[in-house]
């Protein structure tokens, strides 16, 4: 595979690409936290296989001083004890709706959900999954290079 772009969807839909930094930026950190948002779209990232947002992701949670082995950690996050159960729970629910419609978001998984978060919390959160999918499938599929240094 090359690492060349394919193209810079930046320059070619400027309108919509502004539109999805904007959203990107309206993301709820204060009510979520930001660390939990962090580590949602770190794994979402992992599972796309975004390079270029797994960097990104992991650079802000390393400039939050979270302890590098804990980011080791997050693909295995299920056998890892360094994860909340409320940061266990997003996870969770991030990877089923990201794996929708093969993903089961089933009334139970739900519930689970529920345990942890408010109901604006889920909504909020469910703007997270969907806002780092966009911009997985953007950057993977386009190849939107990962730089060496930064």
């Amino acid at each position: 595979m090359t690492h060349t772009a394919r193209l810079n969807y930046y320059k070619l839909a400027p309108k919509t690409a502004k539109a999805l930094y904007e959203l990107s930026n309206s993301l709820r950190r204060d009510l979520l936290g930001e660390r939990l948002v962090e580590l949602v779209l770190l794994r979402l990232s992992q599972i796309n296989g975004c390079a270029y947002c797994i960097d990104m992701h992991w650079r802000d949670l390393i400039k939050m001083d979270v302890n590098p082995r804990h980011l080791n950690a997050v693909a295995g996050w299920r056998e890892a004890p360094f994860f909340t159960a409320r940061e266990r729970a997003a996870l969770r629910w991030a990877e089923i709706c990201n794996a929708l419609p093969a993903g089961d978001a089933s009334d139970a998984e739900f519930a689970a959900l529920q345990e942890h978060f408010s109901d604006q919390e889920i909504a909020e959160l469910g703007f997270v999954i969907v806002t780092i999918k966009a911009w997985n499938l953007l950057n993977a599929s386009f190849r939107n290079p990962l730089p060496e240094a930064v």
